[in-house]
């Protein structure tokens, strides 16, 4: 879903670019934080998921603030005051064709909403603030943190390096970290970057929160790294009637974590009745393989081997009962029915990227993803992330997956624990290779011709070179799975060999006229 149209509403000499989406029965104004591109949300999963499911129950309404994204820029000379951005969420809904709106202010937009809710009562429905704050300096960061973090937006802006201030969690997430560094090139030049950071800090709404009428809740992560917890509770007790709702999370931008909490919190607020269940949700096992270029292959080699691989991934993943649902750069992901077919075609795909001369790394988690279309939310980014986090050919699991493929052969050994995007560090287990696949032990010398295979042994290992899997190789001969793995077994005690791979490559160097 995109919405179609951005159009210009002018607020005194100013135009403020906006989009109306859905076609709920009350309208919903969204008042961003720091920065936005009214464009570019819509590429991120997770802005992307938090704005379908505002415009599934309303009308919803989104703008960028002036000096940020498609709006126009401000004088960095002559700053504006918090009053005269306020009234742009009244140009907007004036432009908009909307007389009374919830208004949701996220971060540095909560300010404005709250502002605007006191000034505008007749025009507000309700008041949901996510990550806000009344006092910038009290809440956020004092004049010295300030600095520095203007100091770092004139210098390194555009490439990404204020990721840790916002979204620490996702600092491993290459995709997002790119997707990030976009973010912040599209939204504000460094200069404009800057005049919006000192706006901020003049940012004080305490002396009017008491005169806020309408129904407000409050939305906070309990360990947000942006904003103190403390804000969101002081604007508890200082909004008459408003209700706090504590999430678990460190990350701050809303469309960040757990997007679906947070929805469901907004809808409830808004429409009086619970969200409703997503029906086409089902638990599903991802699987995210990454590639890269660890002997600094040239472009057209490693182009070359990256287009083998992913004709490849496609094969071995529907070999393997999965699905391919889409790649992020080097990054494929595959979904399956459960972890263990998952686990065995990320080992089948290890062997392959060892065969074509490529690195790989792999992540996999169990989680509830929607059934059509890309997998996006906490599942599939943590499993992206664990990808990222895996070393040169792991597979790089979580302990669910481990857990849930009790019974199915496959062995793990403990990884201890990873920092992603949630509370607390996630136990991981590193997928091994199955027991009865290694030989038990090794010939003191190695002969020096190669011993005689059995003519199934040889069918055996240039399938293996084919790149083909023990399932595959069991249809292909009408023998079961089990009888397959012995022959393996048998294949690499003889040949003294460690790994499938190694079998693959000594048929290529002995295959004759007739098979090794």
């Amino acid at each position: 879903m995109r919405p179609i149209e951005t159009r210009y509403a002018r607020s005194g000499d100013v135009r403020i670019a906006y989009q109306v989406v859905g076609q709920g029965a009350f309208d919903l104004v969204f008042v961003p934080g720091f920065i936005s591109n009214l464009d570019l949300h819509w590429e991120d999963e997770g802005y992307s998921r938090l704005l379908k499911r505002l415009s599934a129950f309303s009308r919803l309404i989104l703008f960028d603030k002036r000096g940020t994204g498609l709006s126009d820029r401000v004088d960095a000379r002559h700053l504006p005051s918090l009053e005269a951005r306020m009234d742009d969420v009244r140009a907007v809904m004036d432009a908009a064709g909307s007389g009374r709106a919830a208004i949701l202010g996220a971060s540095e937009g909560a300010p404005m909403a709250m502002l605007f809710a006191a000034t505008y009562p007749e025009r507000t429905r309700a008041l949901v603030l996510y990550g806000g704050y009344a006092h910038f300096h009290k809440w956020v960061m004092p004049p010295e943190r300030l600095d520095a973090f203007i100091e770092t937006a004139e210098t390194s802006w555009g490439t990404g390096a204020t990721l840790p201030n916002f979204a620490p969690g996702r600092v491993d997430d290459a995709h997002f970290a790119q997707w990030w560094a976009r973010f912040e090139r599209l939204s504000a030049s460094p200069t404009a970057a800057a005049a919006l950071a000192r706006m901020n800090a003049d940012i004080d709404v305490r002396g009017i929160l008491a005169m806020i009428s309408a129904p407000t809740l409050i939305i906070h992560r309990r360990n947000d790294v942006r904003v103190d917890p403390d804000a969101s509770r002081f604007l508890a007790k200082k909004i008459p009637h408003a209700r706090l709702v504590e999430i678990a999370g460190r990350d701050h931008p809303i469309w960040t974590g757990d997007v679906d909490r947070v929805a469901d919190l907004i809808e409830e607020c808004l429409t009086g009745e619970p969200a409703v269940a997503d029906t086409e949700r089902v638990l599903a096992a991802l699987l995210v393989t990454r590639i890269y270029d660890t002997a600094r292959l040239g472009d057209r080699m490693w182009s070359e081997r990256s287009q083998r691989f992913q004709e490849t991934w496609r094969l071995l993943v529907g070999r393997h009962g999965g699905r391919t649902v889409g790649t992020h750069g080097e990054l494929m992901m595959s979904r399956f029915d459960g972890p263990a077919r998952a686990v065995r075609c990320a080992a089948a795909l290890r062997e392959a990227a060892q065969q074509i001369g490529v690195a790989s790394a792999q992540g996999v988690h169990v989680g509830e993803i929607e059934m059509r279309g890309q997998p996006v939310g906490l599942t599939a980014r943590v499993t992206m992330q664990l990808a990222t986090h895996a070393g040169r050919g792991d597979i790089l699991a979580s302990r669910l997956v481990a857990d849930l493929a009790t019974g199915s052969g496959l062995h793990f050994v403990d990884a201890g624990r990873v920092s992603l995007e949630l509370d607390e560090p996630m136990p991981a287990v590193l997928a091994t290779s199955e027991q009865h696949l290694e030989p038990a032990c090794r010939p003191g010398a190695r002969p020096a011709e190669p011993p005689a295979l059995t003519a199934r042994e040889s069918e055996v290992v240039n399938l293996i070179a084919d790149g083909k899997s023990n399932a595959a190789i069991a249809a292909e001969l009408s023998l079961s799975e089990h009888t397959v793995k012995r022959h393996v077994a048998n294949i690499l005690l003889k040949l003294d060999l460690p790994s499938r791979a190694a079998a693959a490559a000594f048929s290529a160097r002995h295959t004759g006229p007739d098979g090794p």
